[in-house]
């Protein structure tokens, strides 16, 4: 599972990513990786991923993102506007599994491109 985090700059979306990666391989989910892009990236880093977390402040752009990672089936979320105190990335990682619909349970082989 690819799980891309953007933001306006790439520094806020750092954190998140890596939050949201140490949380996935803390209950077992190896195979899932997240890594930061920003807005102008994002053409470029959706072809990369599964699912796309949006910055709150990114909101204005959120029917754009939605139409542009619809064709390659990757599901798209609007982080809530207090993501950032989601210290050890559980919550944030929950919002992925639930657009994904991964409900937990036995984990698809690490091998997997998508899940959906």
């Amino acid at each position: 599972m690819r799980i891309l985090v953007v933001c306006g700059a790439g520094a806020s979306s750092t954190f998140v990513a890596q939050r949201v990666r140490h949380a996935a391989h803390d209950i077992g989910l190896t195979h899932y990786t997240a890594f930061a892009g920003t807005e102008l990236s994002l053409p470029i880093d959706l072809d990369a991923a599964d699912v796309v977390l949006v910055g709150p402040h990114l909101a204005h752009a959120l029917t754009r993102i939605e139409h542009d990672a619809a064709p390659r089936g990757t599901a798209v979320v609007l982080l809530p506007s207090d993501i950032f105190t989601d210290l050890d990335g559980s919550r944030t990682l929950q919002l992925v599994r639930d657009a994904v619909g991964d409900a937990g349970g036995i984990s698809p082989a690490a091998g997997s491109d998508r899940l959906h």
